[in-house]
């Protein structure tokens, strides 16, 4: 394979030092709330999905159904879910946030914006639609290297 130039290695040198300090943020962050980012992944999930089935949420996860029903497990423990009949289908269960679980939810979302606001107040709109573009490629590649392995 050929060599990649100095400046892509940089860029990935530096993406991996975004990762890190985002994961370690978002750790602290959903920590906060008494989550962990397996537990925060899920309510965010419902957030944006709106009630669904066990196995659609396990699907969007990308983790097994029994793993989904750990984390649910846990979730109605601490009243952030409720977990009912579905209403068309007696074989599935329908899972939706409950009232406080909207509020955790919600508050992750307005520290997720906070933090936004933070780090491109001052970055003018063209660099960031570069910027975010740029992002967009970079990880549908590592998706398509994910799945394929390196080229």
């Amino acid at each position: 394979m050929p060599e990649r130039p100095v400046p892509a290695r940089a860029s990935l040198d530096r993406l991996f030092e975004l990762a890190e300090v985002l994961g370690a943020m978002m750790q602290r962050g959903v920590a906060e709330k008494g989550l962990t980012t397996a537990r925060a992944g899920a309510l965010w999930a419902l957030f944006h999905g709106g009630p669904m089935t066990q196995r659609a949420l396990a699907t969007q996860l990308g983790v097994t159904p029994r793993n989904v029903t750990g984390l649910l497990d846990a979730l109605q423990e601490d009243g952030l879910v409720v977990r009912e009949a579905h209403p068309t289908d007696r074989r599935a269960t329908l899972v939706s946030l409950t009232e406080k679980g909207g509020s955790v939810t919600s508050a992750l979302r307005d520290g997720r914006d906070e933090l936004a606001a933070l780090l491109f107040a001052d970055v003018p709109a063209d660099r960031l639609d570069t910027f975010t573009a740029t992002l967009a490629q970079v990880t549908e590649r590592l998706r398509t290297v994910g799945t394929d392995g390196p080229k």
